[in-house]
């Protein structure tokens, strides 16, 4: 998990993830990302290079669009 975070925050402080973190589901925990990507590039590839993912021990990304984001002003 600490490589997880890691790589994250490395996406992060290259300006393509807005937010991270846990969720504290009561059903069951998991994480959230918001990212912001060029019109051209594939957010799976972000899931796909995530050291959890390339453990290949049962953790699976899904990806979502938001069209439309509504921020605080």
């Amino acid at each position: 998990m600490e490589e997880h975070a890691a790589y994250w925050q490395s996406l992060m402080d290259r300006g393509l993830v807005v937010a991270f973190g846990p969720v504290l589901d009561p059903k069951g925990g998991y994480g959230v990302g918001i990212v912001e990507l060029e019109d051209t590039a594939d957010p799976n590839e972000l899931g796909l290079n995530d050291p959890t993912i390339k453990a290949n021990v049962g953790f699976r990304f899904e990806v979502y669009s938001m069209p439309r984001v509504m921020v605080r002003k």
